[in-house]
């Protein structure tokens, strides 16, 4: 595939309006990249293993956030059409796991046949984070109508609700992985609340309002996955905090250089950060010294949430994309590492309607550098799986 930019291709999904960033700046001054892109050395070959969907699928039903929990044992899916669908993932992978990571033909399947279960919920759904330490038992969820809550998915019921928010929708939340007890969420009420699962109400442990002088959304938060007490945020002024939570009267560090609101942070690894913006790039940050190491560019994003993964292990980042394309790029480089296919699942299902997009995408974490798993929603409710498999190195 070498340097082309050869994206993995969607079938037609119609668009979600109200998943859309409502708010943006004013763009700053472009930030220098003083770290040219350097070749990838190694290209990857990416397969479509599993098309999971239902006949009546409609953007209803637009699936927003896709996590595989720790083990990588299991998927969960949520979205518009206030349900979680929980998968267990050997379900949807079996062909790479009959042919050792070769998947000779993708599997066509319905979500009543595929989903293990399922949790009706009271509000469309924006965000789900699993529990650390829990078992996989546990997953907690942000919703439009902003609460946060938990569920316990063995007796299947909800365990714990707040409402930071006074009622404006959430678009994030997430748990500290040092400290489980510990989670954070971020909305359009221009603030990152922090609280305490354990504590069913009242106060929050602290509420941070990283735009002081105007009541910009707060669009993504996530607690440094490697441990340690920092949190990332990014907000629609398009800059991204950095806080300590145990002192968060003022950010540690401030990441500005995206031209439009931040969409989505991951650290990928204890002081990198990658970041997506509706300017339609994504850029990895070191956070020590608060630069632009480099810039993904490709996608098209402009308008909504289209997703951001990072495979920690493999150097891999994807995003979705307005084009109904999911991207695969190489960190050490802006190489589109996708396979320029349009997968059986167009021909297969239904016509869809046009001007879709890929809403969310999730890497499974495995311990393998050679191979790779890659889950994607749609507008639709469409979930794509594919499987990559890294070529020989050059």
């Amino acid at each position: 595939m070498g340097n082309e930019n050869l994206p993995l291709r969607f079938p037609h999904q119609p668009i979600l309006e109200d998943q859309a960033p409502e708010r943006e700046q004013s763009p700053p001054a472009a930030a220098d990249d003083d770290h040219p892109p350097e070749t990838a050395r190694c290209d990857w070959d990416f397969s479509l293993s599993a098309v999971v969907s239902s006949a009546a699928s409609t953007s209803s039903d637009a699936i927003g956030v896709v996590e595989f929990d720790q083990s990588n044992s299991f998927l969960a899916t949520g979205g518009i059409a206030r349900k979680i669908r929980i998968y267990t993932a050997r379900k949807l992978l079996p062909s790479s796991d009959q042919n050792g990571g070769r998947t000779a033909a993708a599997a066509f399947l319905d979500h009543a046949a595929a989903c293990d279960y399922y949790m009706c919920t009271p509000a469309k759904l924006s965000s789900l984070k699993w529990k650390p330490g829990s078992g996989s038992r546990v997953i907690g969820s942000g919703d439009y109508d902003g609460a946060v809550m938990e569920y316990d998915l063995e007796k299947r019921v909800p365990v714990f609700e707040r409402d930071e928010h006074g009622g404006r929708r959430v678009w994030s939340m997430d748990y500290s992985h040092s400290d489980p007890n510990l989670g954070a969420s971020g909305s359009d009420d221009g603030t990152m609340q922090m609280w305490d699962t354990r504590s069913d109400g009242g106060n929050s442990v602290a509420s941070v309002r990283p735009n002081r002088l105007a009541s910009s959304p707060v669009c993504c938060v996530e607690f440094n996955p490697f441990g340690g007490p920092l949190i990332g945020v990014g907000c629609a002024d398009r800059k991204i905090y950095g806080y300590d939570v145990r002192r968060t009267a003022d950010p540690v560090f401030v990441l500005d250089g995206h031209r439009k609101a931040v969409t989505y942070t991951r650290f990928l690894d204890l002081r990198t950060i990658v970041s997506s913006s509706v300017d339609g790039c994504l850029m990895m940050w070191a956070t020590e010294d608060r630069r632009v190491i480099r810039t993904y560019s490709g996608h098209l994003n402009g308008r909504r949430f289209v997703g951001l993964s990072v495979w920690r292990s493999g150097g891999l980042l994807s995003c979705g994309s307005e084009n109904n394309r999911v991207f695969v790029y190489e960190k050490m480089g802006r190489t589109d590492l996708g396979s320029g296919f349009e997968p059986p699942a167009a021909a297969a299902q239904p016509p869809r309607c046009e001007g879709g997009f890929v809403s969310s995408v999730c890497w499974r974490q495995s311990g393998e550098e050679e191979r790779c798993t890659l889950v994607a929603g749609g507008s639709d409710g469409v979930l794509q799986v594919f499987n990559g498999e890294k070529r020989p190195c050059s």
